[in-house]
Parts: structure tokens; C-alpha cells; sequence
């Protein structure tokens, strides 16, 4: 099990009133995708509501719901060696756990346009999640601008203290 520390966050974003709200998430829910889904229900908006998480200094998941719609993202496939959440995403996605000759290549899983209809296509989220001078809330930092809610996150992240 990986400790839990400052690092590790949880975000649910959603629009209202023509603007983007980011509130932070328990952190226990950087460790349960389906608490984490859950909690993002919970949440109303007629765009959807976006989930994001950073662990540690490993990976981040984005998570997307759309009316019944649930899209996944996961930065890193070899993280779900060693982190729950990154292997429960592997779970819903039907993708196996990556074998030890496999944990050379950091590669992104998951649905890949999760934001292409906000303006971040495949390749520019590729790019970020590939960009391994980044910490993962540095890259959901990126997102969260290219996306137009970065000062909402960033507000959102001072509150973590």
C-alpha cells in the first residue's frame, strides 16, 4: 500500500452559472473508484461532472460522467502495481495489470477524447500524461487551463493548504 500524503488529491469540477467549479473530494476517495463515482453523482450538472485525482507522485485519473455515460482515463498503466485506485480503474476498463517485462512503458489506458468535446483532444492529452517532467497535478493543472477552469482548481488546491 502507498501512503497517503499531501500529494494525493481528489477534485470533483462541474459548470454552474456559466462558470467552472472545482471543490476537493474526501482523500480517501484517491483510493476508491467506486466512492469516487459515487461522490461525483452526487453532484448536479447539466455538462457532466468531472472527477480528477493525483497519487503521490505516480499518476493522476480522470473520471467523466455524462447523464449515464462513465468515461476513464488513467495517466499511467503500470501504476496499478502498486495503487488501488489505478488497479480498479484497470478493473472497469477490462484491461489486465501490466506483467513485469511490461513496467518499462508509461502509457496511458482509457478513453483517450474523455475531453475532446471541451477542446483537449487525444493527442494533447497524450502529450500532458506523456510528459514525464510533470508531477500529476502539474499535468491536471495543465488540463484544468486547457479545459478553462485552472484558477477554480488552483483556488481549490490553496484550500488544501
Amino acid at each position: 500500500m502507498t501512503d497517503v500524503d499531501a500529494t494525493d488529491f481528489a477534485v470533483v469540477v462541474y459548470r454552474e452559472d456559466d462558470g467552472w467549479e472545482v471543490e476537493i473530494l474526501p482523500v480517501a476517495l484517491t483510493e476508491d473508484l467506486d466512492g469516487l463515482v459515487h461522490a461525483l453523482r452526487q453532484q448536479p450538472s447539466l455538462g457532466g461532472t468531472i472527477g480528477l485525482v493525483s497519487a503521490g507522485d505516480d499518476f493522476f485519473v480522470a473520471i467523466r460522467l455524462l447523464g449515464d455515460d462513465e468515461m476513464l482515463f488513467l495517466s499511467d498503466v503500470t501504476a496499478s502495481v502498486d495503487w488501488p485506485l489505478a488497479r480498479q480503474v484497470l478493473d472497469v476498463l477490462d484491461i489486465p495489470v501490466p506483467e513485469d517485462e511490461e513496467l518499462d512503458q508509461v502509457l496511458p489506458v482509457g478513453d483517450m477524447s474523455i475531453f475532446a468535446d471541451l477542446g483537449l483532444d487525444e493527442m494533447e492529452l497524450g502529450a500532458i500524461s506523456g510528459d514525464l517532467d510533470l508531477y500529476p497535478d502539474e499535468m491536471l493543472l495543465s488540463i484544468a487551463g486547457r479545459l478553462g477552469f485552472a484558477v477554480a482548481f488552483e483556488r481549490a488546491l490553496d484550500a488544501l493548504g
